[in-house]
């Protein structure tokens, strides 16, 4: 039976039809990626579901037992509510049902036939297992190190950023695993490894989800099945985002010639998915097979551990060639780094990184969240001074995209943004002219949003806008700083067939694995430890499995050492105990005390073999007696090995 089933369901809003006779349908374990592009409906599927939108017409079946909670965009928290707090706030219902289970475990010892007891402790169980509530504790603390929010556990909820709030309000949702999870942008303000421990978190735990995300790898990771709205329709593809392409390139195929630019772009990222992700899948296949055949074998071997550590550390270093500085040195240095440090507040974010950036290079700053990525790009942008060593820019133009879109004037209109001094033809970066309509019909704008006002467009709206004036800039650089934040998937498309077009240097920080794969050919990677900032020209996806496989090699060499340490202590503790008196005085007497049991149980088995002896004494006496010698025997014999054992350890 399905947990939630929508048919033929219509909305609208004025004159725009959101949803027209759409039918949807959710399964237990099924985790659906809701995409298309932003305002096609996305947000109002999910709040139909959540019943925060009345559909006008249709059939809304969702089953009454379960309990569907969304993650808020932008969290309310109670006043004086600290971190910890807020998380554990949620999770009231599974910590009381744990209490009760315990209670009820203690009286079903002295009541073992109460029927209703055995039933409600059956029922808590499966309920604590299903929300894997077993050790909430432990659970609490490791969502609060994720998420980079151990050091404000005891802080007010409220003083913390936006992404920070809805960081909290996701680990408390994720430990409280309601029956249906709704998460609209999950992976926004989650650097790579908060996503890469969301994804092991959703899977692991059979969690029941619907998305909406414009992030590809974590579609393909997480989704059993893809739905995209467009105009008004609900169209269902399985499994994630590479099969979405494939089935949605065939599709498009068969459709009219209208869909001319659709098919180009699809063709362009289902060969890019193919080509990239697939041959490297196919490269990495050796070395992961022998990673995890060290791991099965290598139980008490680290200089095995440290040899394949090498080999990896060697293998993230193995594309920085002699060819990729022969093909630099013939273009123009617009960067220059030498030795550069900064430190702001009493936090050190880069140290003695030396750097040159070229006509061409495309590089993606990279690392967890708070580690200076988006300092780096202050600096080349000239807003910020270095404390020490030397930076050298070039003489060469600019193009700045920055989340906050200071470009935009709210009050101009769209027309007036692109032709500020009257008609109505752009130029563009290779110095063709277009119309403005046919320019911003590229990116995704109908005609009657010419004469909207920039201030009242939404968020994603606005950052196509940017987007779109940014690329008719004539400039040498482009400095992106999360540019796919708030952009829909066919947006996100459409930008990157621009970038890779461009013909001048890319320099952008983002968290979006994919995005980085397709478009950097260099990586600047801010480790988060003493400013340190290594150079790289992996692809991003790879670099991070290889780290992984290194910290999990780490943690097996550690746990091999302790193991020896651990067995060397024990071995020296007994080294240095002597034999106590009554110790050695049993030691003595054991030998003889255990031939004449051994001789006793000898009599007892020829007395049972002995019809006339058997019978005389009693089959069942003789039995009981024959099995109490052999107890004291086993016990006497079992000390007698210990305190041998414990004399060879002084001996060795």
């Amino acid at each position: 039976m399905a947990l939630i089933d929508l048919q033929n369901i219509s909305k609208q809003y004025d004159t725009k039809v959101i949803l027209k006779n759409a039918n949807f349908t959710l399964n237990q374990g099924q985790r659906i990626a809701v995409i298309g592009q932003n305002g096609q409906g996305k947000s109002t599927l999910l709040k139909i579901i959540t019943e925060e939108v009345e559909p006008d017409d249709g059939i809304k079946a969702i089953d009454k037992s379960i309990k569907i909670e969304m993650l808020a965009q932008h969290p309310k928290f109670d006043d004086n509510l600290l971190v910890r707090d807020a998380i554990e706030n949620q999770l009231q219902e599974l910590k009381d049902a744990r209490i009760e289970y315990e209670e009820i475990s203690v009286k079903i010892v002295d009541d073992y036939e109460n029927t209703e007891l055995i039933n409600r402790q059956s029922e808590l169980a499966t309920f604590l297992e299903f929300h894997n509530a077993w050790d909430l504790d432990n659970m609490i603390e490791r969502v609060l190190k994720e998420f980079h929010l151990k050091e404000y556990e005891f802080k007010d909820v409220n003083l913390l950023s936006g992404g920070e709030q809805r960081r909290v309000s996701l680990a408390g949702l994720l430990l409280k695993k309601p029956d249906v999870l709704l998460l609209d942008e999950p992976t926004n303000h989650l650097d790579v490894y908060m996503v890469e421990f969301l994804e092991q978190l959703l899977i692991k735990n059979n969690f029941t989800l619907i998305f909406i995300s414009h992030d590809r790898y974590f579609i393909d990771n997480i989704a059993t099945s893809v739905i995209e709205v467009e105009n008004g329709t609900l169209r269902k593809f399985q499994g994630g985002y590479s099969s979405y392409l494939e089935q949605k390139q065939q599709l498009l195929e068969n459709m009219q010639k209208d869909h001319h630019n659709m098919i180009r772009l699809f063709k362009r990222e289902a060969h890019w998915m193919q080509r990239g992700v697939t041959a490297r899948r196919k490269r990495n296949v050796r070395r992961k097979a022998e990673y995890l055949d060290l791991k099965q074998k290598v139980k008490s071997n680290p200089a095995a551990i440290r040899k394949m550590s090498v080999e990896l550390q060697r293998e993230q270093k193995s594309f920085n060639t002699d060819e990729n500085t022969r093909t630099q040195n013939k273009k123009k240095m617009l960067f220059e780094l030498d030795d550069i440090a900064i430190t702001l507040g009493d936090k050190l974010l880069i140290k003695d990184f030396t750097t040159r950036i070229l006509q061409k290079d495309t590089i993606a700053i990279v690392g967890p969240n708070g580690t200076g990525k988006s300092t780096m790009l202050k600096i080349f942008m000239e807003k910020l001074k270095i404390d020490s060593g030397r930076f050298k820019k070039g003489d060469f133009k600019v193009g700045y995209f920055d989340q906050h879109r200071e470009m935009l004037n709210d009050n101009q209109s769209i027309m007036h943004t692109f032709c500020p001094n009257g008609g109505d033809l752009v130029e563009l970066q290779d110095g063709r002219t277009m119309h403005v309509y046919g320019y911003l019909k590229n990116f995704l704008f109908p005609k009657e949003y010419l004469e909207k006002k920039i201030g009242v467009l939404s968020g994603g709206e606005k950052n196509r806008v940017a987007l779109a004036l940014l690329f008719t800039k004539n400039i040498d650089c482009l400095v992106l700083d999360e540019p796919t934040n708030d952009l829909d998937l066919p947006t996100i498309n459409i930008l990157e067939e621009y970038l890779e077009n461009f013909q001048g240097a890319i320099i952008l920080v983002s968290h979006d694995r994919y995005f980085v794969d397709k478009i950097a050919k260099k990586l600047f990677v801010f480790k988060g430890k003493n400013g340190q900032v290594e150079e790289s020209f992996q692809p991003y996806s790879e670099y991070l499995e290889i780290e992984k496989e290194l910290k999990d090699l780490s943690s097996l060499e550690k746990s091999i050492k302790k193991e020896e340490s651990e067995k060397t202590k024990e071995i020296t503790k007994k080294r240095q105990v002597k034999l106590s008196f009554n110790e050695q005085r049993d030691y003595e007497m054991l030998p003889d005390e255990i031939e004449t049991l051994e001789e006793k149980i000898e009599e007892i088995n020829k007395c049972l073999m002995d019809s006339k002896c058997y019978e005389a004494k009693g089959i069942v006496a003789v039995s009981k007696e024959l099995e109490e010698v052999e107890a004291i025997y086993e016990t006497k014999v079992e000390r007698f090995l210990q305190l041998e054992e414990l004399i060879e350890s002084f001996n060795s």
